[in-house]
């Protein structure tokens, strides 16, 4: 009950910051008009509609808040993981339907700032990419719209190579961005499982699926952009926690895409090394796969670089056209704060009570460990530090913590007093070491689910202080808010908070009209 009393004054004080951001919004924007958009502190206009997608949306939230919990607890982790992301799909696709399949998703990418309006522009793709940074200014000659001129060209090309194979136009980018975005949840389930054990994991699944922030992932190319860091981040987990080093080349292949599609996904640099220092143990055990992160990282910029686009010159370039446009004008001093309000609408409330949990569980894993470093390590026990030894390792009798095995090879076993071991069947492959409630490393796992979502936070946060994400943080932050929707693994009661995830969600999609 304290602790439930604590997640909803955070849940209250989140809510007065979105009606704080709302009100001194709207203020600013009548008495200076420098905010450029129409409902602060989200890139939206208030449009109360319904829609084609209305009633799909409302029969997709209410199947995953009533059959997903038993489901999520009862399918094998690989059906599971394909039904996260059938049922992401889903979702998200219903949502922009709201808007009409052409105001909601096909004419998304088509606009004047988008992306597909220079798709005739990259008939020499090497030519262009040597051309592309004399292009990115507001006074350069056929400047590129404030998309196409606000990335790197990884992410022009990749609707050019679509265009290619034949998969052109508005409505194949919009479903490109949809399914492809919602598989950014599998990859966060998958980090999540790796890291700090399948409970959780599951646990995390029905949020992931219906967090509010599918109103923008369908369609915005951010959704993209997100489910390529994601992905990095999973493989390079497996990789770390015991996996074949061969899935840290495939993350750092994947890191080196997201740095040209987006500059300010160099900030998955802080995500990297959480990731790394979680599973630290399988690090010493195989250092190559460090070996094999970069060799993976170096190709992408390699094959940008030999085509003749210069990274580093062309994001110079774009700091300055960011000034020349609506970014010189926003003001600073309310949106460091107002981003954050526009977060708590992308995540929802049961994320930001989970994130309460997750700081207050590091704190508190933070003080055991500094205490248990004072006495020393006691045999048998473990430390319940977030860096601790993962799965993949079987604990010795009397370590307080379960042995979970695949599904049908083992039975549970009942232990004798006082040896803390439990035998456990479950549906996955391999053996995964997880606490068991009441002993000394019971924290573990939430200490290292808290740090993954944190390390995420920390990066949103950098991001926000940066000033280079003033306003549209909605569809911009979106690689970093899908970490933080498995800190609400935290909380008891899932089917409230899910409701309350899908009653957002719906809400922002029939009372605004956003532009992705």
């Amino acid at each position: 009950m304290h602790r439930s009393r604590h997640d909803l004054h955070a849940v209250l004080g989140a809510a007065l910051l979105v009606v704080a951001a709302a009100l001194i919004g709207r203020h600013l924007r009548a008495r200076h008009d420098n905010l450029f958009v129409d409902w602060p502190p989200l890139y939206a206009r208030w449009e109360p509609h319904v829609g084609p997608g209305t009633p799909a949306a409302i029969l997709v939230a209410a199947a995953v808040v009533l059959y997903g919990p038993p489901l999520v607890a009862r399918l094998p982790w690989r059906a599971l993981l394909l039904a996260v992301w059938a049922a992401a799909t889903a979702w998200t696709f219903s949502l922009a339907w709201i808007d009409g399949w052409y105001r909601g998703i096909a004419e998304r990418l088509t606009s004047r700032y988008e992306y597909l309006r220079v798709i005739d522009r990259f008939q020499d793709i090497p030519a262009t990419l040597r051309d592309f940074t004399h292009h990115i200014l507001l006074d350069s000659p056929h400047h590129w719209p404030p998309h196409t001129a606000g990335h790197p060209p990884a992410a022009t090309v990749t609707f050019v190579l679509l265009d290619r194979v034949g998969l052109g136009g508005g409505g194949w980018a919009g479903m490109w961005c949809i399914v492809v975005g919602a598989s950014a949840g599998v990859a966060a389930l998958i980090a999540v499982r790796a890291l700090a054990g399948e409970d959780l994991a599951r646990r995390a699944a029905l949020f992931l699926v219906l967090a509010p922030a599918a109103v923008w992932v369908g369609v915005s190319a951010d959704g993209y952009f997100a489910a390529v860091a994601a992905w990095a981040v999973a493989l390079l987990a497996l990789a770390a926690t015991g996996r074949s080093p061969a899935w840290a080349a495939g993350s750092g292949l994947l890191f080196g895409l997201a740095l040209y599609l987006s500059y300010g996904l160099t900030l998955f640099a802080v995500i990297g090394c959480a990731v790394l220092l979680l599973g630290r143990h399988g690090v010493r055990r195989k250092p190559v796969l460090l070996l094999y992160l970069l060799a993976g990282l170096v190709v992408v910029p390699a094959v940008f670089t030999a085509l003749g686009f210069n990274w580093w010159e062309a994001y110079h370039i774009l700091v300055e056209r960011y000034y020349q446009g609506a970014g010189g004008k926003r003001p600073y001093g309310y949106f460091v704060w107002a981003n954050l309000a526009g977060t708590v609408l992308v995540v929802g409330l049961a994320t930001v009570a989970g994130l309460r949990r997750s700081v207050a569980e590091l704190i508190r894993g933070a003080g055991e460990a500094l205490r248990a470093r004072r006495r020393g390590p006691e045999p048998g026990t473990g430390t319940g530090l977030p860096g601790g030894s993962g799965a993949g390792t079987v604990p010795p009798a009397g370590s307080g913590v379960e042995t979970l095995s695949p599904a049908g090879t083992a039975v549970e076993t009942v232990p004798r007093a006082g040896t803390g071991v439990e035998t456990v069947p479950r549906a996955g492959t391999g053996v995964e070491t997880v606490p068991r409630p009441g002993t000394g490393v019971e924290a573990a796992p939430q200490a290292r689910l808290a740090f993954l979502v944190c390390a995420a936070l920390v990066a949103l946060l950098a991001a926000d202080l940066s000033g280079m994400s003033k306003a549209e943080t909605e569809r911009i932050w979106l690689p970093f808010t899908v970490w933080l929707p498995p800190a609400a693994a935290l909380l008891p009661g899932p089917r409230l908070w899910l409701t309350a995830q899908a009653v957002l969600a719906l809400l922002l999609n029939h009372l605004l009209l956003t532009s992705w």
